[in-house]
């Protein structure tokens, strides 16, 4: 092992996978407490990087603004100014974690040792040409763990087993929007099918009243307000939070007694901030990209083609 003086890493999306990868600077900082460290990611999600206080500089790229609007030279000014950045830094290790075409490409035009997952072990498997060095890191494993896991392959430490420590922190001070004490209720989700059915909600809603808890749902888009409001108006304890940020509902998230929610990057997140999270599962494997708590209380119930009921929610609800 040798001194590694600055390290970048290459994780730009989604939200989920960008907090998967969180752990991954603590795992670093252990080997390398001195080591600068620099992130690449998509611009959606840079809220999430810098909630790290020890992250040095984060890179943003915006592949899916520029995907929309290729033909724009306001684009390829943007892209090009992004290459200029990034080409001026002289990298130890450069590990792209993300496995992924368009991460390879950002990966090669690094000057610095490239590191990524071989042919085998990941998603695009031209993507593993672009890396000086690969590694076989089996896929029947949890995303954190295959990330961590990785970055010690790649700088020379053994693979980590202790739990993962996400090192992220609220920002903002949002109290003045919140009835305590509430259960945050993580709802929407890039899929249909990975719903929780409303009736669900609405049923654990009045369970909650009884035990004089609110629920306060979020919202990013149109569809998740409208459900958000149909849940809500049939409830006296629902409270529909305006539109946040991912750093101002984080602020949110971590004044919660508890987190539930579908499988979304917000419920990883509420997990990454040491909230007792119960993340739903119902169209997506939860051993391979279930919650992975560092200190609080986590559970993944359900699984494909199977709904997690209130009653079993609300059973693990009672161990918090």
């Amino acid at each position: 092992m040798f001194v590694m003086q600055r390290i970048l890493l290459v994780k730009t999306s989604s939200l989920g996978d960008v907090i998967h990868n969180c752990p991954v600077f603590a795992d670093i900082r252990q080997h390398f407490p001195d080591a600068l460290i620099d992130w690449v990611v998509e611009e959606s999600f840079a809220d999430i990087p810098r909630m790290h206080s020890g992250i040095n500089q984060v890179y943003t790229v915006a592949f899916r603004r520029w995907r929309k609007q290729i033909l724009n030279p306001q684009i390829w000014s943007e892209i090009k100014q992004f290459k200029q950045l990034i080409v001026q830094q002289q990298y130890d290790a450069v590990i792209d974690s993300q496995g992924l075409l368009k991460s390879a490409l950002i990966t090669r035009l690094t000057n610095g040792v490239k590191h990524g997952y071989d042919k085998q072990s990941i998603r695009e498997s031209i993507a593993s040409r672009f890396y000086d060095k690969t590694y076989a890191i089996s896929y029947q494993q949890h995303a954190v763990t295959r990330n961590r896991t990785l970055a010690a392959l790649s700088l020379g430490y053994a693979p980590p087993s202790n739990a993962p420590n996400y090192g992220l922190q609220a920002k903002f001070d949002l109290s003045f929007l919140l009835k305590k004490p509430f259960i945050i209720a993580l709802h929407g989700t890039s899929r249909d099918s990975k719903l929780w059915p409303i009736e669900h909600w609405i049923e654990l809603g009045k369970t909650l009243k009884n035990q004089q808890l609110n629920l306060l749902l979020p919202w990013s888009n149109s569809a998740e307000l409208s459900r958000a409001e149909q849940i809500a108006n049939t409830l006296e304890n629902v409270v529909v939070l305006p539109k946040l940020s991912i750093t101002e509902l984080a602020s949110v998230i971590s004044q919660a007694k508890a987190a539930i929610g579908v499988d979304t990057g917000l419920s990883h997140l509420a997990a990454a901030l040491n909230i007792p999270t119960i993340a739903l599962y119902t169209d997506t494997n939860p051993a391979l990209t279930g919650v992975m708590g560092s200190q609080a209380f986590t559970v993944n119930l359900g699984d494909i083609n199977e709904i997690p009921s209130v009653d079993i929610v609300l059973a693990h609800l009672a161990q918090i």
